[in-house]
């Protein structure tokens, strides 16, 4: 069939086989996407046993709860990144901290702290190296925000987050702080390490067809909000990491690896209590202004409430 032909017989399909008021949004978006879906299934001349294969597939990735790494996986995550970018430098609002993907691990409802908050429970402690990351959340005016708010959260050593492992405590590696009277922030933490999708998962498998490894670096969430600007996603990354720029997620950007200082004198440790060297990042946020013409940085999607 020709792509017009194509077109023709999806359109009366979904348009002209409907029966009711439909809501005129949702019918453009899936007389578009199955207008795709068959032009590719014709020009690709795919079989039926590989169209059935596929949605197979996806069902048993929805059953594993893996649409959410597929979707980063195959840049989607990225790209709608990318267009938050290209919206926002049309209405000139340049200027703060980049934008990366949420990934699909954040749980909402984490205790709230003032100024300074010890994200990780102890159990792994021994196991890991102390990590303290602080720094000032800045508005627009390039003036600190006090009461902003921080959310934070990152994995354990083994590549697990809280709510999902059930043998983590609830809301270990989880915080939210509000920033003091100087906007600033700081937290106490274990240093993440990488960690990979589940082997024998639906994301492992797609990208292993697709000759790609599931890695992912070291890095550690944020949420970033303050009345009167723009909410900001992000994430930074561990620098030193093996696959630092070799994300599956498409995650990394320049100006989100902060340097990672190694702590050891003796006063220094003494003041935390420690008797081993422990790591220091320096980060600070800059938020833009909300405009009224942007695209909102709310993005509603479905998240875990414990």
């Amino acid at each position: 069939m020709t792509h017009n032909e194509i077109d023709q017989l999806v359109k009366s399909f979904i348009i002209d086989a409907a029966q009711a008021e439909a809501n005129p949004r949702i019918q453009q978006i899936v007389l578009r996407l199955v207008s795709d879906l068959f032009k590719a299934i014709e020009d690709l001349d795919l079989s039926a046993t590989e169209v059935w294969k596929g949605l197979e597939f996806l069902q048993e990735a929805g059953g594993r709860m893996e649409l959410g790494l597929i979707a980063p996986g195959l840049g989607l995550d990225r790209f709608l990144d990318i267009r938050f970018d290209e919206a926002e430098a049309k209405l000139g609002i340049t200027g703060g901290t980049p934008r990366t993907i949420e990934g699909p691990l954040y749980v909402s409802g984490a205790p709230v702290e003032q100024g300074f908050a010890r994200l990780d429970d102890g159990s792994e402690i021994e196991q890991g190296q102390v990590l303290f990351m602080q720094g000032t959340v800045f508005g627009a005016n390039g003036q600190p925000l006090p009461n902003s708010s921080v959310e934070v959260w990152h994995a354990n050593l083994l590549g697990n987050y809280s709510y999902f492992d059930k043998s983590q405590s609830d809301f270990n590696l989880r915080r939210t702080i509000m920033t003091d009277d100087n906007g600033r922030y700081q937290f106490q933490s274990i240093m993440p390490k990488g960690y990979g999708c589940p082997p024998n998962g639906s994301t492992a498998t797609l990208l292993g067809l697709l000759g790609r490894h599931g890695q992912r670096p070291a890095h550690i969430h944020f949420f970033i909000s303050a009345e009167g600007h723009r909410k900001l996603t992000t994430q930074i990354n561990i620098d030193g990491d093996e696959y630092l720029w070799d994300d599956f997620a498409f995650a990394s950007r320049e100006g989100l690896v902060p340097a990672v200082q190694q702590i050891t004198d003796a006063a220094a440790l003494a003041a935390h209590g420690l008797q081993k060297p422990y790591a220091s990042i320096d980060f600070d946020f800059h938020l833009n202004a909300e405009v009224a013409e942007a695209p909102t940085t709310e993005v509603d999607r479905q998240r875990p409430q414990a």
